[in-house]
């Protein structure tokens, strides 16, 4: 068997950044970001959708405006 040709997994936390609910496992992602969470560091992945969130799973219609300055202001002027 070929040695390192694995990638490496690390603990990540994929956070959602509408509901703040945290998702922790196993990737290959990093982040800058790195939190304690049960005295493991983990990388901490900021998700803008994920199923705790999605119209699809939740039922429930959310906007996240994560420009900063309300794209459905011109969506609804583009109409």
């Amino acid at each position: 068997m070929k040695q390192d040709l694995h990638p490496e997994y690390h603990p990540v936390a994929f956070q959602d950044m509408t509901t703040g609910t945290r998702f922790v496992t196993r990737s290959t992602a990093k982040s800058a970001k790195v939190e304690q969470i049960d005295g493991v560091d983990h990388f901490i992945i900021s998700m803008g959708v994920t199923s705790d969130s999605h119209p699809f799973f939740t039922g429930q219609k959310q906007f996240v405006d994560t420009a900063g300055w309300g794209k459905c202001i011109i969506y609804e002027l583009c109409q």
